[in-house]
């Protein structure tokens, strides 16, 4: 898989985020808009009660909340995210999310060398 393969960028121009990626009953979805070598750029869409258990990932990523609210632990501290907020997931430190409600998320991952 080439990286121009993965390149959504020209699909993106003037779009909508918030309403680019739909709600589903019970589920999350997840839509790649961007994988490149240095890093990916996934949106996300939680219904109420869905969420991930802790995990980690050896790169930095960068949270930012389009809609809804989302409570994200990081590294055993608790957050509280609502629509227009940003929060940073370090490489190596553990996390978990959960939907008190339907929110959608960018996940903006940045590789390391």
């Amino acid at each position: 898989m080439n990286e121009r393969s993965e390149d959504k960028s020209a699909l993106l121009a003037g779009c909508d985020l918030v309403n680019l990626a739909t709600y589903q009953d019970r589920s999350i979805v997840s839509q790649v808009l961007l994988k490149k070598r240095a890093g990916t750029v996934t949106l996300f869409a939680f219904d109420q009660g869905q969420g991930l258990s802790e995990h980690q990932a050896p790169f930095d990523a960068l949270v930012y909340l389009l809609d809804g609210s989302a409570d994200i632990v990081v590294g055993g501290s608790p957050h509280h995210l609502t629509a227009g907020e940003l929060l940073l997931l370090p490489a190596n430190v553990t996390h978990e999310v959960k939907a008190p409600e339907r929110f959608k998320m960018l996940l903006i991952m940045i590789r390391s060398e």
